[in-house]
C-alpha cells in the first residue's frame, strides 16, 4: 500500500475527490512532545477513490487538500472532527465546511454519548476496526503496511457509517438538528483560545480574587511560552504549580524555590524570573478591579426539588426520542430552568431542543403537567 508524497500526485486525488458528493477523512499525529499537534499523514476516501497521504514527505505542499477542504461543494465526514479540524486550521488557516460529524450525529440518532468508533463501524458498518496500531509512533518512516492499513479502514468504514447516520437522520427529519453543533465546529474561536483566556482551562482552586489574578497571568505567560517554543503546557509549568503560586505569591527567587511543585533552579531561571513579573502585576491591579471567583450558585429554596423533576423528565425524552442527554441539556440548564423558567438563557428553550423537551419542561414547571408513576413507569400527564 503506497501513500502520496508528491504535491502532483496529491493534486490528482483532490480533484478526483472533489467530484464527489462528500469525503470522508481522518488524520494521524502525534502531540506528545509539542503544543502543536504534527500532523504524520492524512486519509481520505469517497465511494470510488481512497488516498493516504504521508505529510512529512519531503518538498509536498498540501494545497490541494486545503483546496478541496474549503470546496464547499463537497461535505467533508469526521468522526469526533475537533482535533482533526484543529490542525487544519493551523496549518492551513481555514477550517473544512460544509462539515458532518459522525460522533455528534450518532448521539442525535440514539447510540448514547460515548459509543466507540469502532462500536459504531460493527453496528452500522458490520466492520471491525483493529486497534492494535491505534498508538504508534506516526512520524517513524516508513511506516508499516499493518499501519496503513488500520489507518486507510478509518476512513473506507467511515462511508458506511456516514450513509447509515444520514439516512437515519433524513427519515426522521433531524439532519438540521446537527446545525448548531456543526457551527461550533466551524468557529475559529473553537481552536484559536487567546492565551489571556487561558487561566479559563484550569480547575478553580484558587479561594480569594488576587489568587485568581495571579493565576490568569500566569496561565497566560505560560499559554505564550508553550505556543513559542512549541512545547507542551505542562513542560512549561505544571498545572500543581501554578496553583501553589497563586496561593503563596512568593515575592523574590527565594520564596519561589521553596515552593513544592517549582523544580529545583527553576527560580534562577528567566522563566523564574517571568512568573515572579507575573505575580508583582497581579499585585498592582488595584483591589476593586480584581475579578470575583467564581462560586457555585446558590439556588433558591425548593430548586433542587425542581430540578430533579426536569431530570426525570429529560430522561423520559431521552428514551422516547433516542437522543443523547448532553444534546439536549446539561445539570447546568436544568438549574437554570428550574430557576428562570421561561426566561433562561438556555438551547433547551430554542429549536428543536424546544420543540422535544423545552416547551414540556415549562409545562411541568408551571403546573400544566405532571409526573406520575404507574405501570412500573413514569409518564407525563396533564393536569
Amino acid at each position: 500500500m503506497e501513500t502520496i508524497k508528491t504535491t502532483d500526485a496529491l493534486a490528482k486525488v483532490c480533484e478526483a475527490l472533489a467530484r464527489s458528493e462528500y469525503v470522508t477523512v481522518d488524520t494521524e499525529f502525534i502531540r506528545e512532545t509539542t503544543f502543536w499537534p504534527e500532523l504524520c499523514l492524512i486519509q481520505m476516501a469517497s465511494d470510488d477513490t481512497e488516498a493516504l497521504v504521508d505529510p512529512l514527505a519531503p518538498g509536498l505542499s498540501l494545497d490541494p487538500f486545503f483546496a478541496l477542504m474549503a470546496d464547499e461543494s463537497v461535505v467533508k465526514v469526521f468522526h469526533a472532527a475537533r482535533q482533526d479540524l484543529e490542525i487544519v486550521y493551523k496549518l492551513g488557516n481555514i477550517i473544512p465546511k460544509p462539515l458532518f460529524d459522525t460522533q455528534v450525529a450518532a448521539m442525535v440518532c440514539g447510540f448514547g454519548e460515548s459509543i466507540a468508533y469502532d462500536q459504531l463501524v460493527a453496528r452500522l458498518a458490520n466492520g471491525r476496526i483493529d486497534k492494535t496500531s491505534r498508538f504508534t509512533d506516526w512520524r517513524r518512516r516508513p511506516l508499516s503496511e499493518k499501519q496503513l492499513v488500520y489507518a486507510l479502514a478509518d476512513v473506507t468504514h467511515l462511508r458506511d457509517v456516514y450513509k447509515a447516520l444520514k439516512s437515519q437522520l433524513e427519515k426522521s427529519g433531524r439532519l438540521s438538528w446537527l446545525d448548531e453543533e456543526m457551527a461550533v465546529l466551524a468557529d475559529p474561536q473553537t481552536y484559536d483560545l487567546h492565551p489571556d483566556d487561558a487561566w479559563r482551562r484550569m480547575k478553580m482552586r484558587v479561594k480569594k480574587p488576587i489568587e485568581l489574578q495571579i493565576l490568569k497571568e500566569i496561565s497566560a505567560w505560560r499559554e505564550r511560552e508553550a505556543r513559542a517554543s512549541d512545547k507542551p503546557r505542562g513542560r512549561i509549568l505544571k498545572d500543581d504549580a501554578i496553583y501553589e503560586i497563586a496561593q503563596q505569591q512568593p515575592a523574590d527567587d527565594a520564596e519561589l524555590g521553596r515552593l513544592r511543585t517549582i523544580p529545583r533552579g527553576f527560580e534562577r531561571s528567566s522563566a523564574g524570573q517571568a512568573i515572579l513579573d507575573a505575580i508583582a502585576r497581579a499585585k498592582a491591579v488595584p483591589k476593586s478591579d480584581l475579578p470575583a471567583v467564581p462560586r457555585p450558585a446558590q439556588l433558591p429554596e425548593g430548586t433542587q426539588a425542581a430540578v430533579e423533576f426536569l431530570r426525570v423528565l429529560l430522561k423520559i425524552v431521552v428514551e422516547e426520542e433516542g437522543v443523547a442527554a448532553k444534546m439536549i441539556a446539561n445539570s447546568e440548564d436544568l438549574e437554570q430552568l428550574a430557576v428562570h423558567g421561561k426566561d433562561a438563557r438556555i438551547e433547551g428553550l430554542s429549536g428543536w431542543r424546544r420543540e422535544i423537551f423545552g416547551a414540556r419542561a415549562l409545562k411541568l414547571l408551571e403546573g400544566e403537567s405532571a409526573l406520575v408513576y404507574r405501570n412500573r413507569k413514569v409518564e407525563v400527564i396533564p393536569v
